[in-house]
């Protein structure tokens, strides 16, 4: 990805004016991308996007839709601060979180793009978001955009070894 989002619990804290003994903390894995930077993966809530490697189909073949899911997010993200909402959970070992970029809600961009599918069931604390993240879908699906052009599995089944046609003709 062309830039990633770093989190510090500590700086994030001194810089929007509170205590240090303010500050939230949160488990994640992380990764030194040097010796002061420190870079987390955080999970979208309430979206599957398609993996990277995940293949879509359209009458032409197969296409990238997860490659085109990966971009449109750094796409998003690059020479713009995010805003990263921590939520109480946690998947495949990392936290989970909303990303506002702009003013907008990078896991509903995701959706009206079709490059991405609602997880409604852990969006019940949220009613005003998961209505907008069905409905964004919803309008994907209307307008044929990105992988709902054609076929697609769901990224869950894709990343238990599922595959479209096209994808094991490859």
């Amino acid at each position: 990805m062309g830039r990633k989002v770093m989190l510090s619990s500590v700086f994030a804290a001194l810089l929007m004016g509170s205590s240090l003994s303010d500050a939230q903390s949160f488990h994640a894995r992380g990764r030194a991308l040097d010796g002061d930077t420190v870079a987390v993966d955080i999970r979208l809530l309430g979206i599957d996007a398609f993996e990277t490697r995940q293949m879509c189909e359209r009458r032409n073949g197969c296409w990238s839709c997860g490659k085109a899911a990966q971009d449109l997010a750094a796409r998003a993200l690059r020479d713009a601060e995010a805003v990263i909402t921590l939520t109480p959970s946690s998947t495949y070992g990392r936290p989970v979180a909303t990303v506002t970029v702009r003013g907008a809600d990078l896991g509903e961009t995701l959706l009206r793009a079709g490059l991405a599918i609602p997880q409604s069931q852990y969006l019940r604390r949220d009613p005003a978001r998961r209505a907008r993240y069905e409905a964004a879908f919803a309008e994907a699906q209307g307008r044929k955009a990105g992988a709902f052009a054609g076929t697609w599995l769901p990224p869950a089944r894709w990343r238990k070894g599922e595959r479209l046609a096209c994808e094991r003709r490859q």
